[in-house]
């Protein structure tokens, strides 16, 4: 399991973990600018509990990769535009955002998160990464256990295809025994429709004859009673 320190030094652990900004809200609310997405040096310094001043000195060691994680720096225009956007920037809480000011520092998110992991000196910070390791520690054991569960379908099917491997010469005779059938089945279909055929001509056999008999006996009555006159 990597360590706090690792977090602290490799920026590329850093990297890995710079989207898991949910780690924040699970130890303290995170609180925003007016506009819902960014946080001033001020506010960064109070959710971590620490100055302004150990903020700036973060961000000036570290400018490359916290402006890669969205701290962005608004002077003249872009500055002039964001007030009046978020007029009640200047009006925040202890006062800390004057109306005239050279520039303006805002952090994202993932920014706060960023420096989370490069804050030595705050409970706050150390408890975001204790929470990020613990998370991440839990997410490999369910990747390991999801990873056996893996294996051994992955087993059970090697298994049914060594049984299906076994069950094909079986399948394949028991193919050509329901092929003889079929064709001694036929064979028989067609033995029994020649005997229906036959049983027919006697049917017709038969009623000839009787037709034979009836008309014998009337030429045997008719005999008869010639001899008696």
């Amino acid at each position: 399991m990597p360590t706090e320190v690792a977090l602290l030094e490799s920026r590329a652990m850093r990297v890995e973990h710079a989207g898991r900004v949910e780690a924040l809200d699970k130890v303290k609310a995170l609180v925003m600018l007016p506009d819902g997405v960014h946080v001033s040096t001020e506010g960064v310094a109070r959710y971590f509990e620490v100055s302004t001043d150990v903020i700036r000195q973060v961000t000036s060691r570290h400018r490359e990769e916290l402006t890669q994680n969205g701290m962005a720096v608004l002077r003249g225009s872009e500055l002039r535009e964001y007030q009046s956007d978020n007029m009640s920037l200047s009006s925040e809480g202890d006062g800390s955002y004057p109306q005239r000011r050279s520039s303006l520092t805002l952090f994202t998110r993932r920014a706060v998160l960023n420096i989370a992991m490069l804050l030595r000196d705050s409970d706050i910070a150390r408890c975001v990464r204790t929470y990020l390791l613990d998370a991440e520690e839990v997410w490999r054991e369910g990747y390991a256990s999801l990873d056996r569960r893996v294996t051994n379908v992955e087993n059970c099917l090697a298994g049914v295809g060594t049984a299906l491997q076994e069950l094909g010469p079986v399948l394949n005779r028991m193919s050509q025994r329901l092929d003889s059938l079929d064709q001694r089945l036929d064979a028989t279909n067609r033995v029994v429709g020649a005997m229906s055929n036959r049983l027919c001509e006697l049917s017709g056999d038969m009623s000839r004859m009787d037709a034979r008999m009836d008309d014998f006996a009337r030429q045997l009555r008719s005999l008869r009673r010639r001899r008696r006159r």
